[in-house]
């Protein structure tokens, strides 16, 4: 009696396991979309503070970046 349930349990747990297997569901959105809603998240919730002074940061570094390749490009003209 022990050997036929063991043996049954071991193949109805291998049938779930094989059952498993199978292909993956997609994700329904992707992860752009994801980053994007869970940023607008934590802007809302307990790191608002962090996630805005990390962009600010962001658009700084831009502006700057943007102004030294300014500042480059005028002195290369003025070179000339």
């Amino acid at each position: 009696m022990i050997g036929i349930r063991t043996g049954a349990a071991a193949a109805l747990a291998a049938a779930a396991l094989a059952a498993g297997c199978g292909k993956s569901d997609a994700p329904r959105v992707d992860a752009a979309t994801e980053r994007a809603a869970a940023t607008e998240r934590a802007k809302k919730d307990a790191f608002g503070t962090q996630v805005k002074a990390h962009e600010t940061a962001k658009a700084l570094g831009a502006d700057i970046n943007k102004k030294a390749q300014d500042a480059v490009e005028n002195a290369e003209k003025n070179a000339k």
